[in-house]
């Protein structure tokens, strides 16, 4: 059986002393958690300071984002080894945000799972459509072309290695939620999918839920089959709501 994964992403949110107050706090308030898989992904600033006050909890932390570089001329970029000396256990790449305004393709992602694939760091890949997009009809179309890229340049085998989360682009920050059927039905065809190359892979992938995750919708979406946990954004940011959301994944 999956274990579900509740994963904080605080976005170009916090401060040493924020930071402190709520690591203390997720500390303190999910010691005895062990039926799942916790993990706050911080600015790359912070991650020292995650390392420092989790390294003896049982929560994760991990990146952002990754360079597809393993070192060079590349100014402001982050290496897998780097995220390796601050000891990360995973690492999201193509996060909508990163796609949208940052202007990454789906073969820019593609290189960065594939870099994570070859460190310690496992890559968590994150799919999704616009609103425009799913009105379209389109939804697994954008979704299959970017699994794609990831497919062509490492294969299923990768996904042995990874995390898939999936995020309604339309839901991220707009207060809107994909119901959850409809967060259940674009999960299990992701995992169908994927099912053509490698059964046994897509069965045991971890696929969580990205799109406006809150305390009053976390048990339905978690009840679904096929949704494996979530990848929290604001929500993430309020110890006491992550802590029900975390609670709500077992």
């Amino acid at each position: 059986m999956r274990r579900k994964l509740v994963a904080g992403n605080w976005k170009m949110n916090g401060s040493l002393a924020e930071n402190q107050t709520r690591l203390t706090q997720l500390v303190s308030a999910l010691k005895n958690k062990e039926a799942i898989d916790v993990a706050v992904f911080s600015t790359a600033p912070y991650l020292f300071q995650c390392k420092s006050l989790l390294a003896a909890s049982g929560i994760s932390w991990g990146a952002q984002d990754v360079s597809e570089h393993a070192s060079g001329a590349f100014t402001g970029e982050i290496s897998t080894a780097m995220l390796e000396d601050f000891a990360c256990d995973y690492a999201l790449v193509g996060h909508s945000e990163r796609r949208e305004l940052f202007h990454e393709s789906n073969e820019v992602v593609a290189d960065k799972f594939a870099a994570l694939l070859k460190s310690s760091v496992l890559p968590v890949l994150c799919v999704g459509e616009t609103l425009e997009q799913r009105e379209s009809g389109d939804t697994m179309t954008v979704i299959i072309e970017q699994i794609n890229a990831v497919l062509a340049k490492s294969g299923i085998a990768g996904f042995k290695k990874a995390v898939v989360a999936y995020e309604p682009v339309w839901a991220i920050g707009t207060g809107k939620t994909a119901t959850p059927e409809q967060a259940q039905e674009v999960h299990k065809a992701i995992r169908e999918y994927l099912a053509q190359f490698d059964a046994d892979i897509a069965e045991a992938l971890q696929i969580v839920y990205g799109g406006s995750v809150k305390p009053d919708n976390a048990d339905a979406i978690f009840a679904q089959h096929d949704v494996d946990g979530a990848l929290v954004g604001g929500a993430s940011l309020n110890s006491n709501d992550f802590v029900k959301i975390c609670n709500a994944a077992g």
